[in-house]
């Protein structure tokens, strides 16, 4: 699913699921062992379910991830943005963006929202990158999992036995009369936040600079105040989303797509990347434009799998890019070579962003 129009379609579309049984390739046992995406697939959590069964563990989890919650960060990521800044402050000459203030902002700021330990936190990054790197063989990937599930359970253990004013807590909590998540549906849970909260907004800290640096009239836009930080945002997730594909989803039945027809038990995977660069849907695809209007693109999903975190990205977003340039308005980016890109099928970003100060 590359065009926008098609894939909003089919994102809000009843005959496609969620659920793994459906696809048959997964239900007859043929997929190869060790692939490395059985991970997305198979994950106990809202991203593998459909109807009642997603709407229960949305509604559980939408009791502990509230809009108070997020809007209570704001003070925690201007303070963590600012003593990165510092930091930074004591780097002379060139370094790289991505791993000195794009990556320790959301790890930290999801950190501290799942209660998680400092020190677990590099491990977890590392756990994630594996789990959702296109280049890990097969007994890395499974290795990750399994030591990724692992640590996430031993989290959930420790907030059961001794509860915090954290999010993982309040997962624990959440309650729907007598429901509530199971262990397998917390550490998927769990896994879902880590994943989505600072993988993803890792790269779209790190694919903002990058496009602001190349487009120096779209950043002068920006900084004289003709175009704000959340247009910024906005584009970025459009001309460089930070999810390039997204795996999977299936056909409940025989779906007419134009010409073709998606047979029942097929798999369908969601191009987010493609679709914000859809020539069909956007005029001058291409163009890193922050002047556009209107901007609607899908980074963050369509239909009852819209992502819950896109308020807490956002703001985490803004937040970081507006202070950086307004501390470093010179920024440029480092002479060389071009950025090699992430191995990943589902990451889209740059392994490194050099930059000088």
């Amino acid at each position: 699913m590359t065009h926008h129009d098609t894939l909003q379609e089919l994102l809000a579309d009843p005959r496609v699921g969620k659920n793994p049984q459906l696809w048959t390739v997964f239900r007859e046992g043929r997929l190869p062992e060790g692939w490395p995406l059985i991970n997305f697939v198979t994950v106990p959590g809202m991203i593998t379910t459909d109807g009642d069964d997603h709407r229960r563990l949305r509604g559980l989890v939408t009791q502990a991830f509230t809009p108070r919650r997020v809007a209570a960060l704001q003070p925690a990521i201007e303070a963590r943005t600012v003593a990165l800044l510092d930091r930074i402050a004591g780097l002379e000459g060139e370094f790289d963006l991505r791993e000195h203030f794009a990556y320790p902002l959301p790890m930290q700021v999801i950190g501290e929202l799942l209660g998680l330990p400092p020190k677990q936190q590099d491990e977890l990054h590392e756990l994630s990158d594996t789990l959702v790197s296109s280049s890990a063989t097969p007994e890395a990937a499974v290795a990750a999992q399994r030591a990724l599930f692992a640590l996430l359970a031993s989290v959930v253990a420790a907030k059961r036995a001794e509860p915090g004013d954290d999010l993982t807590t309040d997962l624990i909590a959440a309650r729907e009369d007598t429901d509530r998540l199971s262990e397998q549906e917390l550490v998927g849970t769990l896994l879902l936040m880590l994943v989505a909260g600072h993988e993803t907004t890792l790269n779209l800290i790190t694919n903002a600079v990058r496009a602001l640096l190349a487009h120096p009239d779209q950043l002068e836009l920006v900084l004289n105040g003709t175009a704000s930080w959340s247009a910024v945002v906005e584009e970025t997730l459009r001309y460089d989303s930070p999810v390039g594909q997204f795996p999977l989803r299936y056909a409940v039945e025989d779906i007419p797509v134009g010409d073709a027809v998606i047979r029942r038990g097929d798999a369908l995977l969601a191009s987010y990347a493609a679709a914000g660069r859809d020539s069909g849907h956007y005029e001058e695809a291409d163009r890193f434009d922050l002047t556009r209007k209107p901007n609607r693109h899908l980074s963050f999903g369509h239909g009852p799998h819209f992502c819950l975190g896109s308020g807490l990205a956002r703001m985490e977003a803004e937040t970081a890019l507006r202070s950086l340039f307004a501390r470093y308005p010179e920024l440029a980016l480092a002479q060389g070579p071009a950025p090699e890109p992430i191995g990943s099928f589902v990451s889209n970003s740059v392994r490194t962003l050099r930059v000088t100060v």
